[in-house]
């Protein structure tokens, strides 16, 4: 018979145990952290090849997601902090609240108003458990944390932000702001470049433009990913994997001819480039 659930729980005690792995009962909060965000990255590339149609390394990652999960409970149980009962009982109590319109009379007409709802019922939670500060400088935001890749930081803003209203109307209207970006980037650019042949602290402040000026073209860009429901971290893993498959193309092609990588001019590099996009890559 397969193993549950509660198997899972109980081997997590098990390894933990006097009787179990030295490793495992060695292991906190902290040092078990890098392998949680390393399983979650995991998962979410193996979703991309679901989508694809080979969802067996999904099922394979979810499990060792899970594990992560059962591991952190077991550790704060022994710490007599809570239960892996507790995680689920509350996600439980959590989802029934925040679905009024599942499992309660609530009414909504489409998605938009469900999900206003939605931020309304997150925020009253948080205000009830003394996790919002009531001042006047308390943000929608303040939910979406800083600590976040900076892509999907930036995707998780202006979704709660479209959420209340705040959104460009249409996908035309952000690509009007990414050509304004392009254009605000080279101008800093060209500052930057003059500034170069000036003082030390002129030439610093403006490559801090340069920066920030790339910061709202990616923004741009993100904007313009959400409106076309293309999550942007998964957007660009695609495009990573699409780029490390045909540079290995061009290393493989180059030794093919003899000719070393960092001596081959770029019109080699480029042909074998052009050879692997029209190979279907």
């Amino acid at each position: 018979m397969p193993a549950n659930f509660q198997d899972l729980v109980a081997l997590m005690a098990r390894l933990r145990s006097p009787e179990g792995c030295p490793w495992d009962r060695e292991q906190t909060y902290a040092t078990l952290a890098p392998m949680l965000l390393e399983e979650a990255y995991e998962a979410f590339e193996a979703v991309e090849e679901a989508r694809a149609g080979r969802p067996a390394n999904l099922c394979e990652e979810l499990g060792d997601l899970l594990f992560q999960i059962v591991f952190y409970a077991q550790v704060a149980a022994e710490r007599g902090e809570f239960t892996m009962d507790d995680v689920t009982g509350q996600i439980h109590a959590k989802m029934v609240r925040r679905h009024p319109h599942v499992f309660g009379d609530v009414v909504v007409r489409d998605n938009e108003e469900l999900l206003r709802n939605w931020e309304v019922l997150k925020a009253e939670e948080k205000r009830a458990a003394g996790k919002v500060s009531e001042e006047v400088d308390a943000s929608l935001l303040d939910g979406v944390s800083s600590k976040a890749p900076a892509l999907m930081e930036a995707h998780q803003l202006t979704t709660k932000a479209a959420r209340v209203g705040f959104d460009w109307r249409d996908v035309d209207e952000i690509f009007d702001k990414l050509q304004e970006e392009v254009e605000e980037l080279r101008e800093a650019i060209g500052a930057a470049r003059a500034a170069g042949q000036e003082s030390e602290s002129a030439s610093e402040s403006a490559h801090r433009r340069v920066r920030e000026e790339v910061g709202d073209l990616l923004f741009a860009v993100t904007n313009i990913a959400r409106h076309l429901d293309a999550e942007p971290e998964a957007a660009l893993k695609l495009t990573n994997r699409k780029f490390r498959r045909r540079f290995r193309h061009i290393e493989r092609g180059l030794k093919e001819r003899g000719r070393e990588l960092g001596r081959a001019t770029i019109n080699e590099m480029e042909e074998l480039w052009q050879e692997a996009k029209s190979g279907g890559d």
